[in-house]
């Protein structure tokens, strides 16, 4: 459990699963494990209790970069929470693969990557240069679900 002692070292806490507001259905898996890759479906920000973490709104509007590059954070803890359900170990991720970070942006907002850079940070703090680096794109997006800032799906490799 070499992960989970790193998350502990650092003062953080993987979240409960998301609390969805009244009304929210989503049909699909957090994680899907098929052969030696797990794909993680989009996350956003939680916080311990598994509600979703504010600040909401637009990256360059109602949200700085500083903020959001915390939300990423977030949000990395968050596909990690899901990853340790649907796994039983983190230390079954052998190497992250690809990363894709949406960002809630104003018009003319270009400092999408980072934002995502306070994901890619923990996983590499947390799983080192060699499993922790990633193939990634950072995009700006007109909206996402709730108002959040950030939003990240990614792949990775596991142990079987």
């Amino acid at each position: 459990m070499r992960i989970e002692s790193r998350i502990e070292e650092l003062g953080l806490v993987l979240p409960e699963p998301i609390q969805l507001p009244e009304g929210m259905r989503l049909p699909f898996h957090w994680v899907r494990v098929r052969g030696n890759r797990a794909y993680i479906s989009g996350h956003g920000p939680l916080l311990p209790d598994g509600t979703p973490s504010g600040p909401y709104g637009k990256v360059g509007g109602e949200v700085t970069v500083e903020e959001a590059y915390q939300s990423a954070r977030l949000t990395a803890l968050s596909i990690l929470a899901s990853l340790k359900r649907e796994l039983g170990d983190l230390d079954r991720v052998v190497a992250w693969l690809r990363v894709f970070g949406m960002v809630n942006t104003v018009p003319g907002f270009s400092s999408q990557p980072a934002v995502i850079n306070g994901f890619s940070d923990l996983i590499i703090t947390l799983y080192g240069p060699e499993a922790g680096q990633h193939a990634r794109s950072a995009v700006g997006m007109a909206d996402l679900p709730m108002g959040l800032p950030v939003e990240i799906e990614a792949e990775v490799e596991i142990s079987l």
